[in-house]
């Protein structure tokens, strides 16, 4: 169980506690509020590389998410985090990528998930970081 409060900064927050711990594979969940984040919203075309849709978020949202954490293949962390964002009856579904500041409280539930061997290295064709299997 972690919890951001207001400012905190989720994206590397939960990159420095799964550096911190050691953990190299790991689900979680988010809720609460965000009140700033850097999004991507969808593709332009469903093409690959896909040239994405980005948003900025930049007011008070309710914010639901599911994520994962691998190493990639230079021991980094990375996180992919889907969550809806909303504000007053709208709602915005995406990718959170980056600037993510807390609005409030942020709760996130992070599960540890061992012996299994999945990274996500740098997918050239894709230009993303995709899991692999070992």
């Amino acid at each position: 169980m972690i919890r951001f409060d207001n400012d905190d900064d989720l994206l590397q927050g939960l990159k420095h506690i799964v550096q911190k711990e050691g953990i190299k594979a790991a689900y979680f969940t988010i809720f609460g509020g965000l009140q700033q984040a850097d999004v991507v919203t969808g593709p332009i075309e469903p093409t690959i590389p896909p040239v994405p849709v980005w948003a900025k978020i930049d007011e008070a949202r309710e914010v639901v998410g599911l994520g994962s954490i691998f190493l990639d293949e230079n021991d980094e962390p990375r996180i992919h985090l889907h969550s809806a964002l909303g504000h007053h009856g709208q709602t915005t579904t995406a990718c959170i990528r980056k600037g993510t500041k807390t609005y409030l409280l942020l709760e996130a539930y992070l599960t540890e998930i061992l012996e299994i061997n999945i990274t996500r290295p740098w997918f050239a064709d894709g230009q993303f970081y995709r899991i692999c299997f070992s």
